[in-house]
């Protein structure tokens, strides 16, 4: 997504070889014409899948993740970090490591949104180590439910998240993949624009 990299060369705070800010437009400020059209572009790489729920993680995901179940016209869901005292029901949990604040935390998610029925997109901000994104997959295998891919906004390439992903057959598709970064210089690697087609096996297997 040619106008996301502009944006990140020209917004992006690149403060070592594996730490990028987007703070100005992605995730503190948030530029919402841009998270539309992000939407867009997940609705269109996935959009062949009979898509019924998109997944996140709060909370940088969750703009992202909306602007796609819009643009897909389904609802979406996203992880919460801390079960609320409102949250009786029983939920579907999962650990993540978060590599931004080094710190690992539990994810739940209510099991009167997803089942087996559910065909689910995932979508975040950031795919580095995969940590999160892996969480998020193994609840949703929980659930009994298929799982399309998963689309990051922004992959660092040069970190392992994408591999773990693939090693469990899942497509990934990020709209901006960086191959090597540094202060003051960003690398892109261009993404085919391939569609996904429909995955009928269940995750895992």
């Amino acid at each position: 997504m040619k106008a996301l990299e502009e944006r990140i060369r020209q917004e992006g705070q690149i403060l070592s070889d594996t730490v990028l800010k987007v703070d100005s437009f992605l995730n503190h400020q948030v530029d919402t014409a841009l998270a539309l059209e992000i939407g867009k572009e997940f609705a269109r790489l996935f959009g062949s899948a009979p898509i019924t729920k998109v997944l996140t993680i709060e909370a940088s995901g969750i703009q992202f993740a909306m602007a796609t179940a819009i643009a897909l016209g389904v609802p979406f869901i996203y992880a919460k970090k801390k079960k609320a005292i409102t949250l009786n029901e029983q939920v579907y949990f999962a650990e993540v490591h978060s590599f931004t604040r080094q710190e690992t935390y539990q994810v739940s998610i209510s099991q009167k949104y997803l089942d087996a029925s559910d065909h689910v997109l995932i979508v975040d901000d950031f795919l580095a180590t995969g940590a999160a994104l892996v969480g998020l997959t193994d609840i949703v295998k929980k659930t009994g439910a298929e799982l399309a891919g998963v689309g990051c906004v922004i992959e660092k390439s040069f970190q392992e998240g994408r591999g773990l992903l693939e090693q469990r057959g899942i497509a990934v598709r990020s709209l901006a993949r960086i191959a090597s970064m540094a202060p003051g210089e960003v690398h892109f690697i261009e993404e085919a624009g391939a569609v996904i087609p429909p995955v009928k096996e269940n995750v895992g297997c």
